[in-house]
């Protein structure tokens, strides 16, 4: 099968390899649409994500819908060889419409699509196979296109975000910093939740554009423009940039709410939250997701406009250039890639 593979060197190779084996417990699935996030790119650049260190080629990808190669039986229904799904990127993770993890399968050892974070590595699904666990499957319904779907992983890590405000969105003032992908998702989210006001910034005119097609109210361009001191009620920080979570400390009002998503440095560095003191603020902050992607699949298929967030689909044999087009937020949101068996 094809497959992109990136190596310790950072260079990424299409290339042939044997397909997985369906051992006990897998199913075998055929990637058809695979979306690039932040940590692709940083272990393609990097050569890591974060702590974990890309020590033998791997094979990245973990934002999957695909076509099952048998009939499989997902959510207790049978389905035929064709049919579409999106592929939970983790596991141990819930069953489909439950929120934990059952205790039968706690102990199994834990594994990310396409991630570093194992020995030997977990490959993800830039390839034509992936073996999963048909617990990992969900039904994408008629009408919902692979390449609306493939957002389900992204938009994911959204709604647990927001499910963990402990204030309800609803008639609030939220800023957005940040205009990528999940920074664009967010405000689509907010709107729908009945924000009365949402205000996106960006380093970049291109994203904020983008927001505004999606129903954003205002998109600032910083730090030329900055968002108005102490206004809003609540602000989620979703680029992970220091001076961003500076940024959105000081644009609260005294008694907001600050959602942190995206990754802050893992160093130490010196910063002052002495704002967090005398505003009285509350910081909440998330991580991943476990049993939100049932819901995120039904958004997006109510939510057709969410299909704007892809801005570029590339072959797999162009998996590379993809990766190199995801770095770079002046010119692309998601960025997708297409798997053609037939290729």
């Amino acid at each position: 099968m094809r497959a992109a593979v990136l190596h310790p060197d950072h260079r990424v190779e299409v290339t042939h390899l044997d397909p997985p084996e369906p051992t006990t417990g897998k199913v075998l699935v055929a990637p058809v649409a695979v979306g690039l996030c932040g940590s692709d790119v940083s272990y393609a650049t990097k050569g890591a994500n974060g702590s974990f260190v890309v020590r033998h080629p791997m094979v990245l990808g973990h934002e999957v819908c695909a076509t099952l190669t048998g009939p499989t039986v997902v959510e207790s229904a049978l389905l035929p060889a064709g049919a579409l799904v999106v592929v939970h990127p983790l596991w141990p993770s819930p069953l489909c419409g439950e929120s934990a993890v059952r205790s039968e399968f706690a102990s199994d050892p834990s594994s990310f699509l396409g991630s570093a974070s194992t020995m030997p590595h977990t490959n993800g699904g830039l390839a034509e196979l992936v073996a999963v666990r048909p617990e990992q499957l969900r039904r994408v319904p008629d009408g919902l296109p692979a390449i609306r779907a493939v957002l389900a992983e992204p938009l994911s890590v959204v709604l647990h975000a927001l499910n963990r405000l402990p204030v309800d969105p609803a008639g609030q003032k939220v800023l957005v910093c940040g205009a990528g992908p999940i920074g664009l998702l967010t405000a689509v989210c907010l709107k729908d939740r009945g924000a009365a006001e949402v205000t996106l910034t960006d380093l970049h005119r291109r994203p904020l554009d983008l927001a505004l097609g999606l129903g954003a109210d205002h998109g600032l361009v910083v730090p030329e423009q900055t968002p108005p001191a102490e206004t809003f009620d609540i602000a989620v920080e979703a680029t992970g940039a220091l001076a961003s979570f500076h940024a959105a400390l000081a644009a609260l009002r005294a008694g907001g709410h600050l959602l942190q998503l995206g990754m802050l440095p893992r160093a130490s560095l010196p910063t002052s939250l002495a704002l967090v003191v005398t505003k009285e603020l509350t910081v909440t902050g998330s991580h991943r997701f476990a049993g939100e992607l049932d819901t995120a699949i039904s958004f997006l298929a109510a939510h057709p406009e969410c299909g704007k967030i892809v801005t570029h689909q590339l072959p797999l044999e162009e998996a590379a250039e993809a990766l190199t087009l995801a770095a770079d937020a002046a010119n692309a949101s998601k960025v997708v890639v297409l798997i053609d068996r037939t290729g």
